[in-house]
């Protein structure tokens, strides 16, 4: 099963192919997506990124995750989640998001099997 291409992103929104939904911040992985709702774990800007908003996406079995910090990097990722991460064998890659959905296409055009999550404003 492949991971699906993001269509677009643009502040406060993201289309991934396939899917008829529109994300405001989302979660990708081989064969779905999801709206990737912060309030389901207490995540904000700061601390930011929990293994808990992880754990989803590398259950299904990616071996690189990509995180979107937002369009200006508002969004931390605490070493600790960094950590989390790699001691599932997965490699992360952090990037602003727009350079983030760019990697994470590109790897998925090289049928990698990536995962994502994408914070789509700030």
């Amino acid at each position: 099963m492949s991971s699906p291409e993001i269509a677009s992103v643009s502040w406060g929104q993201m289309k991934v192919k396939g899917c008829s939904s529109t994300y405001k911040d989302c979660k990708v992985w081989p064969g779905g997506s999801r709206a990737w709702d912060w309030s389901e774990t207490g995540t904000q800007h700061s601390p930011g990124v929990q293994p808990a908003d992880l754990a989803e996406v590398l259950k299904v079995g990616v071996d690189t995750l990509v995180i979107g910090r937002g369009m200006r990097e508002a969004l931390q990722v605490p070493s600790s989640t960094l950590d989390f991460v790699r001691q599932k064998g997965v490699e992360v890659q952090v990037l602003q998001t727009e350079k983030a959905v760019a990697k994470y296409n590109n790897l998925v055009g090289q049928g990698a099997k990536v995962g994502g999550v994408f914070h789509s404003t700030c």
